[in-house]
């Protein structure tokens, strides 16, 4: 009985435990600052009277310096004040301000994101499929959605896949952190904010400057944030969703000569709190805060960082060459009340190490005034040790688990970028990915090999200064992986997408008004979605039947989406400014027989977990000056998203969660390098939940019936605080 009941819990756990895991402008030397708006959040320095337009933006989308609006690709840059101003605290919260990504998190080891509904990840054991880059630099595990955004000077988010310039795994697209870079002049920053509701607090700093002016330059920047959550255990006592992550990282950039550039860059990120921190509710339509378990589920994740940049301009050749060397790690540990209820039943624990290295090196060549290419390989190795422990408490039984993994890639890439006249533009570029992966789990071992092309082009039309129009098409790939014993299926295939898709990008007005838009459609084979139940394959000796079911990843099936989205950017007048941006989606699994041969009953709907058929941002920002270098500076939007599903493995009655609103605003004094303002996130109080499973999972695995309840996560509720910014 124990034993069935050990594999039940531990096919539930796998389904609701973690493994566990801009804008800017160039100076002359390179520096880069985040005054500037975007056409998704155009938050510029609203100190500034006379703030550059949201056309004049630069970002790096293709690898190179070029104007947002000049990039035949869908991208939104959140810019660095526009995190401070918005309250964004980790990676996933850029989500809110980005048209067609969609991110959630049950957990600080892991994140379930997608873009245009491709690339799902759901469990951390999976590959993600929207490739999460810092400072152009793969890390390898979806945890790093919940890094926090220490010294930011933007964050691009590219839609649609990315294969041909970021690489692994990005066939929904690729978010890429860009922090800021050392300054030739002495500048430094302090920020802090304070809110009741559920004693938030942040405070962030940094400092920069020359070294040997011109040639060496540094910078240093450290941020620590603390919120108690809004959810309280009755039973174990204390807050069951708390959150805290202290951050420090440093730059040396070094420039010997005027053809060779070198930067240098550590960090370290502790992340503390809750790890699935679920509690049983009646129903997606349950909004209790309060709940009852016998332990609180908690977990930490410590992030370490080091890379080195080489670039070079060999002007004989006209070729512009990067080189760059990383070092990523992360070690989790967590334990909690793994049944979720205040039976005391079940508890587990998990620790696991993470290590990543990448190397990477391009070669930027300009053949002529009209043809240039950028050619690199890629090479990242990663390796993962993990041990768990499942308690049965009334036995005190405690049964060790342990698994490890080795992920290989090697890539070459080349694209090659040609003007044939007239505005008219030729982008052609092509991937090649060897990736291996080595698995063993209890001891059985696996393997996974695959090798995968990416092609991508696109024609691009520019029809006047202010306007633009482009169509493209790209295959996007993400690799497989493993499953442990007893599972039906030791590996899964990777999945891939063919992506077509046709938009424009146009600007009036002196480039006061900006307005893109994108149309696309995705076919899109062997979806891995939400990880499922099967019966296992290790039979009992006395009656031959299974003896259980395991929790495993799988192919569920094909998926077609399809839709559109908007960004719009007005500025009005020199004091008042509108944004938003909108998607409309599309997104269901058209054949899902792959799901069901695997697993032996039917995929639960058509729909894909957590993803909405639409959302969108909608702001304005004025400020009124005043006195000299004073002003007020009023700020609202709101922030909606529609109906989705939650967990289920049950067709007959899949849950639906209400869709949202949420209003937020901030009133800000602003006197030279000084800023000081009142906000409010979720301004009316709006009640959702981040993530639900409802209770066919835990039925479905065989749990003793007062084991057996939905389970949700709730959202943050009203916060109302004030913050302030000196800068120097």
């Amino acid at each position: 009985m124990h034993r069935r009941s050990l594999l039940a819990l531990s096919s539930a756990l796998t389904l609701a435990w973690p493994a566990l895991a801009a804008a800017q402008t160039v100076d002359p030397q390179g520096a880069q600052t985040s005054n500037q708006g975007t056409p998704a959040d155009p938050q510029v320095d609203t100190r500034a009277g006379n703030a550059p337009a949201a056309s004049d933006i630069v970002v790096t989308a293709r690898r190179r310096e070029e104007r947002l609006q000049d990039v035949p690709i869908a991208v939104t840059a959140i810019s660095g004040d526009a995190i401070k101003q918005q309250q964004l605290v980790v990676v996933r919260d850029v989500a809110a301000y980005t048209p067609g990504l969609n991110i959630n998190s049950d957990s600080v080891g892991r994140a379930f994101v997608s873009i245009r509904g491709v690339g799902t990840t759901l469990i951390d054991t999976v590959q993600p499929g929207v490739g999460i880059f810092i400072d152009g630099i793969y890390q390898p595990n979806t945890t790093y959605l919940n890094s926090p955004l220490v010294d930011v000077a933007r964050v691009e988010v590219l839609r649609g896949p990315q294969g041909t310039l970021f690489g692994n795994n990005t066939l929904g697209g690729a978010i890429n952190v860009v922090t800021r870079q050392p300054s030739n002049e002495w500048q430094g920053r302090v920020d802090g904010a304070l809110a009741t509701g559920d004693n938030y607090a942040s405070a962030s700093g940094s400092i920069s400057g020359p070294i040997v002016k011109d040639v060496l330059q540094f910078r240093i920047g450290a941020a620590y944030h603390k919120e108690d959550g809004f959810q309280r255990n009755l039973l174990a006592g204390g807050d069951q969703n708390p959150l805290e992550t202290k951050s420090i990282n440093g730059t040396i950039r070094f420039v010997p000569a005027n053809w060779a550039r070198f930067t240098v860059n550590g960090g370290y990120d502790r992340v503390f709190g809750g790890s699935t921190p679920y509690f049983n509710v009646r129903g997606p339509r349950d909004y209790s805060l309060d709940g009852r378990s016998n332990q609180r589920s908690l977990g930490t994740i410590d992030y370490y960082a080091a890379n080195v940049k080489g670039e070079f301009d060999v002007d004989s050749i006209n070729t512009t060459i990067t080189a760059i060397g990383a070092y990523n790690q992360s070690d989790t540990k967590g334990a909690g009340d793994a049944d979720y209820s205040p039976i005391d039943f079940f508890r587990s624990t998990v620790s696991r190490t993470l290590k990543t290295r990448t190397g990477e090196v391009r070669f930027d060549t300009k053949w002529s005034e009209n043809f240039s290419t950028l050619v690199g390989a890629f090479y990242a190795r990663s390796t993962t040790d993990a041990t768990t422990t499942t308690t049965v408490v009334p036995a005190n039984l405690t049964v060790p688990g342990t698994a490890t993994s080795e992920n290989e890639n090697i890539a070459g890439f080349a694209t090659g970028f040609l003007k044939l006249g007239d505005g008219l533009d030729l982008t052609v570029g092509i991937r090649y990915d060897h990736q291996k992966l080595d698995a063993s789990t209890a001891g059985l071992a696996a393997a996974y090999k695959a090798n995968e092309w990416q092609p991508r082009a696109t024609l691009s039309k520019r029809w006047n200064p202010q306007f633009m129009t482009y169509a493209s098409v790209a295959r996007g790939v993400r690799g497989g992986g493993q499953n442990g014993p007893g599972a039906p299926n030791l590996t899964y295939r990777g999945d891939s997408v063919w992506t077509y898709e046709v938009g424009s990008k146009a600007s009036a007005f002196n480039g006061r008004l900006t307005a893109n838009v994108a149309a696309f459609y995705n076919d899109y084979k062997n979806f891995i979605g939400a990880n499922a139940l099967a019966p296992s394959t290790i039979l009992n000796p006395a009656t031959g039947q299974p003896v259980g079911f395991v929790a495993i990843n799988l192919n569920s099936g094909n998926v077609e989406s399809y839709g559109a989205e908007a960004e719009l950017s007005f500025n009005v007048s020199d004091a008042w400014r509108v944004y938003a941006n909108a998607t409309l989606l599309h997104a269901r699994v058209t054949d899902s027989s792959q799901f069901t041969a695997v697993t032996g009953y039917a995929y639960p709907g058509d729909r894909i977990l957590f993803v909405p058929d639409a959302n969108y941002s909608i702001g304005t920002n004025l400020r009124v000056p005043f006195h000299r270098d004073q002003a007020i500076v009023f700020d609202a939007n709101v922030v909606a998203k529609g109906e989705r599903t939650g967990g289920s493995l049950d067709a007959a009655s899949v849950p639906v969660l209400e869709a949202y609103h949420l209003v937020n605003g901030s009133v800000s004094w602003q006197a030279g390098p000084l800023e000081v303002a009142a906000f409010a996130t979720n301004l009316f109080n709006e009640k959702y939940i981040e993530t639900y499973l409802d209770a066919s999972l835990l039925r479905r695995a065989g749990l003793p019936a007062p084991l057996v309840s939905n389970l949700a996560i709730q959202s943050p509720r009203r916060r109302i605080g004030i913050r302030g910014t000196v800068r120097f």
